[in-house]
This record gives C-alpha cells, structure tokens and sequence, in this order.
C-alpha cells in the first residue's frame, strides 16, 4: 500500500521521485535498471495509457478495459513505488523502538525480497539488457510472433491554417481542447488535445479546407460514444451546427451511422459519428 502522493499528469516528475530515492543508497544494484526499464516501457505508451498508469498508481482502480493487456506494467509500476517507499521507510531509524515497531520493520525488511524479484524480469513480452539500457523482445514472445507492446501510439491529422492561433483559441474555448505551443521542433505546431484526439496546427499562407477542396464531405471524422451529449456542450458554447443528430428512435431505422456535423472557426466540416464499439 502506498502512503505517498504522486503527480498525476508528469511521468517525468513521478521517475524524479523514484530516482531521488534510489541516490539516497540501501536499494537493490539493479533497481536503476528497473526503474529505467519500466521508463522506457512507459514511453513507449500512448498519452492516455501513461495518464492511467499515473491514475492507478495514485489509487484509482476504476480503468477502462483498454488497459488490461498493460495491466502488469501498472501492477509491477505501484510495487516499484512500495518497494521505494520501505527503503526510505527503513532510513527512518527512530530513537525508541518498541517491540511492535521492531516487528514491523523486521516484516517490512522480508517484504522487500518479494519485490526485488521482479526486477529485470520480462515485461509485456519484453526485456531489458542493463549493460546497453535497451528493451528487446523476450524470447518467448519473439516464438510467438508478437506482442502486447504497440509501436505505433497514436495519430494527430494536420490543418493548415492562415492563424493558427487565433484556430488554437477557438478550439480551447468552444470545443473544449487543451493547446501546447511547440516552436522547438522541425515543424513548428500548436498541438491540440482532447480525450484521445489529437490535431495540429500549422501555419500556413491560407486555410486548406479539405472539404472545399476535393471531393471530401468532411476534414476530420471523430467516433464518440455519446455523440448527444456532445452536440449539446458545442452547441452551448455557440458552435455552429451543420448537420443535427438524429433522435435515436428515428436512427434505428436508418441504413446510415448516426451523426452530427459541426463548423470550427475556419470553416471546417467535422463529422462526429456513433461509436460502434463497446469501451
């Protein structure tokens, strides 16, 4: 059981936290090399499945049934993080010790070889090789032909923009995306996030719509799983509506998915449709 409080949106900071402790000394020898193992491991992951791996490690339980097939990575993340807080626990050497609290630190001692053993053990199919501090696929999973660790972790669609800040300010405050201005890399962007969407946007001399364009209905195509509940919100934040959902009833006997289309601030069309798939 954890009796620390971890960042919730940093994995850099949480990895900060464990590094700390292990400098301080009493830690096993390859607990550095586990600690960069499940690193890498965790920079591999999508965005989300980072922020769930901080939610479960800060106590929440309660997580979609996305992250199952990571769930080990999780489970050996919080051991890591008990296993750091006995150590410094046990630095804690007070003046007085009853014989309760000797039992407890002899017990709190055992538990520690419990941990330990997972050290450098495979991981999602994978393991790491401290010499090179690198990951490669575990033997087994290579006999098997795959893994459960994805190479590709997301995608963001690009729009070219005329002013991409005054875009940026339309996405925050109406649709409800968060923005981060990244200037330092090779294609300078402002990157918009929400839930797992992602678009970035680039400047350009002119606003290329693709649906004014070509011969596409549509410049971006989102699934949601409540797409009522989100035409309601944009229509509340004065979004303008081009095509409105239909009732449910009506749906049903629909040969079409059901639907709305809204308009950004540039004249985008994006078409919001019914998730088919169960989360």
């Amino acid at each position: 059981m954890l009796n620390k409080s971890y960042p919730l949106h940093d994995m850099n900071k949480v990895f900060d936290m464990f590094s700390e402790q292990i400098m301080k000394g009493g830690c096993a020898d390859n607990t550095s090399s586990e600690m960069l193992f499940l690193n890498k491991l965790f920079a591999s992951l999508p965005v989300e499945a980072v922020e769930y791996g901080m939610r479960f490690l800060n106590g929440d339980k309660d997580l979609p049934s996305s992250c199952d097939e990571i769930m080990p990575l999780y489970i050996r993340f919080v051991s890591f993080a008990e296993y750091l807080e006995k150590i410094e626990k046990l630095r804690e050497i007070p003046e007085e010790l009853s014989n309760e609290a000797i039992m407890e630190r002899q017990k709190m001692i055992e538990s520690l070889e419990e941990h330990e053993k997972a050290f450098l053990a495979p991981l999602l199919g994978f393991k790491f090789d401290p010499k090179e501090e690198n990951i490669s696929e575990a033997p087994e999973e290579k006999a098997g032909g795959g893994s459960n660790l994805h190479l590709m972790n997301s995608s963001a669609c690009i729009f070219v923009c005329e002013n991409p800040m005054r875009t940026s300010v339309f996405y925050e405050e109406k649709l409800g995306f968060k923005a981060s201005h990244l200037e330092d890399e090779k294609m300078p962007h402002i990157r918009l996030t929400r839930d797992n969407i992602v678009i970035l946007l680039v400047k350009g001399s002119v606003n290329l719509i693709l649906s004014k364009i070509s011969e596409a209905r549509y410049d971006l195509y989102i699934y949601a799983n409540e797409p009522f509940l989100l035409q309601n919100e944009l229509r509340s934040n004065g979004v303008t509506i081009r095509e409105e959902l239909p009732e449910a009833q009506k749906a049903q006997s629909s040969t079409v998915n059901r639907q709305f289309v809204f308009e950004d601030i540039d004249g985008r069309k994006i078409c919001c449709s019914q998730s088919t798939e169960i989360i």
